[in-house]
Formats: structure tokens, sequence, C-alpha cells
């Protein structure tokens, strides 16, 4: 139960910093300008890294179902483990929007009626007018790229010590590339507690971030043995 509990905290940070960033950039700051899709990326690469270094010695700081499959597909996870990941990373999400609903989600301009609230879309709510089927492929992509790299540094002890760091990095550059796609999820669980609470076409379009991820992770997974063995066959190599 302490590992779930830290899923659900970890997974509501994550919801909190990245997608109040998202909800807050259009707000001037002292130059008159809102933190753009920059700053967006760098919220979510810098929560994952605070929640990585928080709750990564409890539960392995999956916070993404994605990555709870994957996981669960290589053998990392049991099946018990893996529902309970699953649950305390929806509940998280659900808890991070909430407690961003609670600050601005009646803003006349950032609230749910109003802004975006961190949501994913494809559509009209793409920046890029991605269709549905797109949208779709390119969170595949992205996720698939977002969980092997996880996979890879995790895999290797020497990596170990920095693995939050190097992901956190890695979820930087895979916002700068979708945002202006989906909004990036790469994660069912960010994707869903914002659109609950926001609702309408938001809550409509979710399935997308929601099956989408878990494609990406799954695919990530089987990919996986292919880079990690050829890892472990040059260290043997290296060794004799």
């Amino acid at each position: 139960m302490k590992k779930y509990v830290a899923e659900m905290i970890g997974t509501a940070g994550l919801v909190f910093i990245g997608c109040g960033a998202a909800i807050l950039h259009g707000l001037p700051n002292a130059a008159g300008e809102g933190c753009g899709y920059l700053g967006i990326a760098i919220a979510f690469g810098l929560g994952l890294i605070a929640m990585a270094y928080s709750i990564g010695n409890i539960s392995g700081c999956h916070i993404n179902p994605a990555v709870s499959l994957a996981m669960f597909i290589r053998g990392k996870l049991t099946s018990a483990d893996f529902a309970g990941y699953v649950i305390g990373q929806f509940l998280g999400g659900i808890l991070g929007a909430l407690l961003l609903y609670l600050l601005v989600g009646t803003h006349p301009e950032l609230g749910v009626a109003t802004g975006g609230f961190g949501c994913n879309g494809y559509g009209a709510a793409s920046n890029a007018g991605l269709s549905a089927t797109m949208a779709f492929v390119a969170e595949i992509i992205l996720t698939f790229c977002f969980v092997l790299t996880i996979i890879g540094v995790t895999s290797k002890p020497e990596t170990a010590s920095i693995a939050g760091l190097i992901i956190g990095i890695t979820l930087i550059g895979i916002h700068i590339v979708g945002i202006p796609l989906t909004g990036t999820s790469v994660n069912p669980a960010r994707s869903f507690g914002p659109a609950l609470i926001k609702g309408g076409e938001a809550l409509a379009q979710v399935w997308v971030f929601i099956i989408a991820p878990l494609v990406g992770g799954a695919l990530a997974a089987f990919a996986s043995p292919l880079a990690v063995a050829e890892v472990a066959k040059e260290d043997k190599l290296e060794e004799e």
C-alpha cells in the first residue's frame, strides 16, 4: 500500500506542476510574456525529476500507467502491484487536477469554462490540427521513445543514480515535440485527471490519450530486449 500511495502522490505532483504550468502559461511575467511551450516542457521534466528523487526509493516512481504496463510485461511488476500502481496513478491524476481546480478552476480566463486546463486534444484542440488517428499515432511514437529510454537507463547499475535526471530531461524533449501536436500525454493518468475535471470535449477525446500511451508503452517493452540484451552482451565481452 505504501508504494501505491507513493504513486498517487507522485502523479498528483507531476500533474500539479506540469499541467499547472500549461494552465498558467498565458499569464504575463515581468517581461510581459507567458512561459510558452518551452516553459511547460521544462515544468513537466522538472516535476518528474522532483518526484523521482522523492518517491523513487519507495515505488520506483513510475507515476505513469504506460511505464507500469511496460514493467509488468517485462516481469518487473506483479499483477497485484500493477493494478495497485495504476489505481494510485489515476487517483493521483485526479487529485492533482482537483488541486489546480481549487486554485484557478473558476478563473475567467484560465478556468475549466474558458481555458484548456492542461488537457490533451486533437482536431480543433490540437495546435497542429491533428486528426484523431494522427494524434493516436503521435502518442504511440512519443510514448515508445519515452518508455524505451526509461527501460534502458534503469537497466544498467551505472546509470541508476542519475536515472531520474535522464528521464526528466527526456520528458522535456518529448514535450517540446508533442505539445504543438496533442498537448503531450504519454501518460494516461496525467491526461485523465484534467479531462475529468474539465469535461466536455476534453473528456470525450481522452480515450486517445489513455489507449495510445498504453500501446506505446507495451511496444517499448517488447522492443526493449533488443537494446538491453545488446548492452548486456557488450558488458560481458568487456569483462572477459
